[in-house]
């Protein structure tokens, strides 16, 4: 899949969120510590969701325009390490803009909770919310 995306999405858990958005929201430590924001496409999503936040209950989904934040963006391999093509497997867009994500760049917000033993991901899935 190379074709740009529509959107891009950032998982925050809800330790990392105020509503509504401020200018700037606080980074994960992962985010801090690699120097850039860590982002997924709605394809990527779910199993970004299943790997690095299975012990959470809730999380806050950001949708970014993409071409609002697209100079900004890298595409590489989850530690940053190696870049790729968009959409390409294993590559993620990677937001370096000096740690800048809130109100500017976030587009919408959606409240995800789980469904049972896994993540309710049908239910954004279905209401075309969730788009690449």
């Amino acid at each position: 899949m190379s074709r740009t995306p529509t959107y891009i999405y950032k998982l925050v858990p809800p330790d990392l969120i105020v509503l509504p958005l401020p200018e700037r929201l606080p980074l994960s430590q992962l985010d801090a510590n690699d120097g850039f924001i860590h982002l997924s496409t709605a394809v990527q999503l779910p199993e970004t969701l299943r790997r690095y936040f299975a012990n959470e209950m809730k999380m806050y989904i950001l949708r970014l325009e993409y071409k609002h934040v697209e100079k900004d963006i890298r595409w590489e391999d989850p530690r940053g390490k190696d870049p790729g093509d968009i959409g390409a497997e294993g590559i993620y867009p990677h937001l370096h803009n000096g740690g800048q994500l809130g109100s500017e760049e976030v587009e919408d917000v959606f409240v995800l909770e789980r469904g049972g033993e896994d993540w309710d991901i049908e239910k954004i899935r279905n209401s075309e919310w969730l788009v690449y």
